[in-house]
């Protein structure tokens, strides 16, 4: 968008005529002259065209007049412009671990606006007095503002809506078969067709494991060619038959086809349910979802050991393969009330009343207006984070040495994650404990309730550590008790206390390489970086390669055990101190970008924006308080000259009613933007 042109109100009731904004960090440049304070009081009589719904009683930032490059009309309050930059700057995946990122572009953004605010304030303060405001009413003026935006830009992480609370429990349900079937077979070892051999079962508990990578492979084109609602649906219908070839299986044979099937399925979901989730929840709240469909995966797989005490034996183990045919179909039954994503709908169409529909439920909105802005942030930030096709983004990305570096980098911990052992313990954590502990069943469970608090822990730790740091601890805390693990197998501690090991085993994995190889992929490859680093590609790869390693576990402990015996966990451990040396010699810190910095990328997102000169988005220029480009100087003059010729014809727009009268416009050599279209972009081509 080029040509863009700010005028906001004071806050509070009072009129202050209109603000020209600029990208630079200290100030947004001159204001202009208020020609007509009547006319401009008129604005106050009725709610204007954009402005954010408040609390009677409350102040706000109210409208912002924009005009783009095409003469076609916007308007954005500052409000609207912060939810903008929030919409670009955090991908459209719902990432375990995001919450601090979004907070931090929030508390940018409400510090870049509430230093416009002040700058305006004490222009007109010293056009008017030729004096300045004084340092304590500036802190005061940029603090009162800055809260305001960010109360403001915190609504959405609680304005959660019907359709979104289904879209999360249908969504959530996959999650939690994933992790429930990760599970379902540690309990079971000893009592499904008794008499099975060692290779028999391995397959079978890997052949989940096979199944994934080409469901995460498939998912990408199903997703983009059924939508992610009829992906959602194939999804569940495929938990639906490989639950039900499970429960009713007459062999191994059947039992391993069952397992392919819905390890399929968990490949699909794990693609699917980030990006779906992702696209409906907005920006403040995506980190929260992902966070929640995590938490569904580790509760699967606590479910799974809680209901093996039951059902666990040779008359009832197809009661427990029964729960995954009998969640899907609790899936299928909410169907009917599940939306499509809108941004994969304004992909297909713009024009959609059915996205415009379901942004309208989503959101909570009442007004088309509030929903057409909330669809121009849909489609801009489906702009800035499309990409390339993958062969041609892959070859590039090796091809540029950073580039090439970061993609290593993801991939190396996506293998670490799995080669670490990790699932070793969740596939087969009940063959492991007998005759060390007295009932398996009570050490598995304990070790999926640690895991689950673990993951707790690990979200409370992410906020305020650094990745690397958190990788070294996580790393060297499963390398130490694997080693004692070991240790105390071959008899030089108490076995009761491999119980604890593995519990430290597990509680470490999950503050450090459980979750942060799948966030620092969001972290490194940013949605906004670029059209060569897409995002969903690197997230792609790396689930296909994750699914690969945790197939070659799931296949292998098993022989491992029964070869190595007490030493089954040194190639663990080996995996573990390797991963250290990597993450200390190669990986770069990612936890997030300050609020300084993205207040810094926030400037020269909206420079550009606001067409300023390129130079305004160099570093001289971002941390100076510099002048406004001259050419932007004399635009934004023509533009007002325009605006009070048409104020003194009675022919001006104040945003809350469109301009009906083209013909006495056409009169006039003053170049005016069209008003069908204008009109257009109010009403969605509704014809209103």
């Amino acid at each position: 968008m080029a040509n863009r042109y700010g005028d906001t109100t004071k806050l509070g009731g009072d009129e202050e005529g209109r603000r020209l904004l600029d990208g630079n960090t200290s100030g947004y440049g001159a204001s202009l002259t208020q020609p007509a304070t009547n006319v401009y009081s008129m604005q106050h009589q009725s709610q204007p065209f954009g402005m954010s719904n408040m609390a009677v009683g409350t102040e706000s930032i109210t409208k912002s007049y924009s005009v783009h490059g095409d003469g076609s009309l916007s308007y954005l309050t500052p409000l609207q412009l912060g939810r903008h930059e929030l919409y670009e700057m955090i991908p459209f995946t719902a990432v375990f671990g995001m919450q601090k990122k979004e907070k931090n572009i929030s508390k940018a953004f409400a510090s870049y606006a509430a230093d416009l605010q002040a700058f305006e304030d004490d222009q007109k303060l010293f056009a008017q007095t030729n004096q300045h405001l004084s340092a304590a009413e500036l802190n005061s003026r940029k603090s009162h503002t800055s809260l305001l935006l960010l109360d403001e830009l915190d609504m959405d992480s609680v304005l959660i809506t019907t359709p979104l609370i289904i879209a999360v429990l249908v969504s959530g349900m996959s999650q939690f078969l994933v992790g429930f079937n990760t599970g379902v077979m540690n309990s079971s070892s000893s009592v499904v067709f008794v008499g099975h051999s060692t290779f028999a079962w391995s397959v079978a508990v890997a052949a989940f494991c096979l199944g994934g990578p080409f469901g995460a492979i498939i998912a990408g084109s199903i997703v983009d060619k059924r939508g992610r609602r009829g992906a959602l649906a194939i999804n569940a219908y495929t938990f639906l038959i490989g639950g039900l070839i499970q429960t009713f299986a007459v062999n191994m044979v059947c039992i391993t086809l069952g397992r392919l099937v819905i390890g399929f399925a968990s490949g699909f979901s794990t693609v699917l349910v980030p990006i779906y989730l992702g696209e409906l929840a907005p920006p403040t709240l995506r980190g929260t979802l992902g966070t929640l469909t995590q938490f569904c995966l580790v509760v699967g797989i606590l479910v799974s050991d809680l209901l093996a005490f039951p059902f666990a034996d040779e008359q009832r183990w197809r009661i427990l393969f029964a729960v995954t045919p009998a969640a899907s179909i609790v899936q299928i039954l909410c169907f009917p009330f599940l939306i499509e994503s809108p941004r994969w709908l304004l992909a297909r169409d713009q024009k959609s009343l059915l996205a415009r529909h379901f942004i309208k439920q989503l959101r909570g909105l009442r007004h088309d207006h509030e929903v057409e802005t909330e669809v121009s942030h849909f489609i801009s930030a489906s702009n800035v984070q499309c990409c390339d096709k993958a062969d041609k983004v892959l070859v590039n990305m090796m091809k540029d040495k950073n580039l090439r570096r970061l993609l290593l980098c993801a991939l190396y911990l996506q293998m670490a994650q799995q080669l670490s052992g990790i699932n070793a313990v969740f596939y087969y954590s009940s063959m492991f404990f007998e005759g060390l502990i007295d009932n398996p069943l009570v050490g598995t469970s304990i070790v999926g309730a640690v895991n689950c608090l673990a993951t707790y822990v690990a979200l409370l730790l992410m906020e305020k550590s650094n990745r690397r740091t958190l990788i070294l601890w996580s790393a060297g805390g499963m390398l130490v008790s694997s080693v004692a693990l070991v240790l105390c197998l071959l008899g030089y501690f108490n076995k009761m206390l491999s119980l604890c090991f593995v519990i430290g085993y597990v509680s470490f994995f999950e503050i450090g390489l459980g979750p942060i190889p799948w966030l620092i992929v969001a972290e490194m490859f940013e949605a906004k970086v670029s059209t060569n680093t897409p995002l969903s590609l690197i997230v792609s790869a790396s689930c296909q390669l994750n699914w690969a390693c945790n197939f070659i576990v799931g296949l292998c402990f098993p022989y491992l055990q029964e070869k190595l015996g007490a030493y089954s966990f040194v190639p663990f451990a080996a995996v573990l101190l390797i991963t250290m040396v990597f993450v200390i010699v190669w990986l770069p810190e990612t936890k997030g970008t300050t609020p300084e910095e993205l207040r810094v990328e926030i400037v020269r997102s909206l420079s550009s924006m606001f067409a300023l000169s390129d130079d305004s988005t160099n570093d001289d220029y971002a941390s100076s308080g510099g002048n406004l480009d001259v050419e932007w100087r004399r635009a934004m003059n023509d533009l007002r000259r325009q605006e009070e010729e048409d104020m003194m014809r009675g022919t001006f727009n104040y945003g809350f009613q469109p301009i009906e009268q083209k013909e006495a416009d056409e009169q006039h050599s003053v170049i005016t933007p069209d008003v069908s279209d204008w009109k257009n972009r109010i009403t969605g081509g509704l014809g209103i």
